[in-house]
Order: C-alpha cells, then sequence, then structure tokens
C-alpha cells in the first residue's frame, strides 16, 4: 500500500489509514452536507427570496455540521474500528459538512431570486462533480457511475426542495 504524506502532520500514513481517518469521513460531510440542504435552500427561495434562503442554507449548514460532526465523532472512538480519533473524524466530517452545505447557499447573497437560483444549480452541479471525482479517486468507484449516483440523489432532493416551494 502507497504511503501519503500529510504535511500538517509531519508524516506519511498508508493510504488505506489515510482515506479511512480522512477522505471517508470528509466525503461523507460532504455528500450529506451537498445533498442534504438542497430541500430547505430551494424550498425557502421558492417560497420567501434570497435572503430568506441564504439564512436557511446556513442555519441549515451549521446545524448539518454539527449533527455530522456529533454523529461521526461519537459513533467510534476509533479503538474499536481502528479508524483513528473520534474527535479527528468528527471534526473532519463537521467541516466538511457545513461546506458542502453551504457552498451552494451563496449564491443567495445576489438579491435576484432568479439569478441566485441559476447560480446556485451551477454551484451545485460543480459540489456533485466534485464528489464523483473524489470518488473515483479515493474509493476506486467508476467516474460514470459515481456521476449517475450522486446527481439522482442530488436531484432527488432539490425535486423535493422545488415541489415544496411550489407548494
Amino acid at each position: 500500500m502507497a504511503e501519503v504524506q500529510i504535511p500538517m502532520l509531519g508524516r506519511g500514513i498508508d493510504e488505506q489509514r489515510f482515506v479511512l481517518r480522512f477522505v471517508q469521513p470528509a466525503l461523507v460531510g460532504l455528500i450529506d452536507g451537498t445533498v442534504s440542504t438542497l430541500a430547505p435552500i430551494f424550498a425557502a427561495a421558492y417560497l420567501a427570496g434570497s435572503r430568506e434562503a441564504l439564512l436557511v442554507g446556513l442555519a441549515t449548514a451549521l446545524g448539518a455540521g454539527i449533527s455530522m460532526g456529533l454523529s461521526e465523532g461519537l459513533s467510534d472512538p476509533g479503538t474499536v474500528t481502528g479508524r483513528g480519533s473520534g474527535l479527528v473524524r468528527g471534526t473532519v466530517t463537521g467541516v466538511a459538512t457545513f461546506i458542502g452545505g453551504s457552498l451552494h447557499a451563496l449564491p443567495f447573497l445576489i438579491a435576484d431570486v432568479d439569478h441566485a437560483l441559476a447560480l446556485a444549480y451551477a454551484v451545485v452541479s460543480v459540489e456533485l462533480v466534485a464528489i464523483a471525482l473524489i470518488r473515483r479517486l479515493f474509493m476506486r468507484v467508476p467516474l460514470a457511475l459515481s456521476l449517475v449516483q450522486v446527481t439522482l440523489g442530488g436531484a432527488l432532493v432539490a425535486a423535493v426542495g422545488i415541489v415544496i416551494g411550489h407548494a
């Protein structure tokens, strides 16, 4: 197994441990943050406008980040599975969840909700492609399959938000 250099830790660790301790928790966070926040953000945008979508999006991303960080950190102290410190994994997952959930909320800084929505859709597309590429690189999931999986998941949740937003 190849060794991966981690500059912030000042040492290398084998690739499998790196994936288990850092990549997988970050990937779980990115996926959850990106997908789970789509419905509330888009529903808020259609129901109330840009400012409200931004605030709902940031609140959702922060809440999801805290929740996912706690879930990952408390689910295994690291001694059960050998996946490393629960605190580190929880922090990685929580930060990644916040990032995944907040990036597509930022377009709602634009007051015109139609322009904000168009940009938010583009940001979500970039997020989903990035997730698929990370899955391809580290989890060895074929890129086409990963794109279908993450796009389908994102589209389903976004559709929920759009439908509810038009209720």
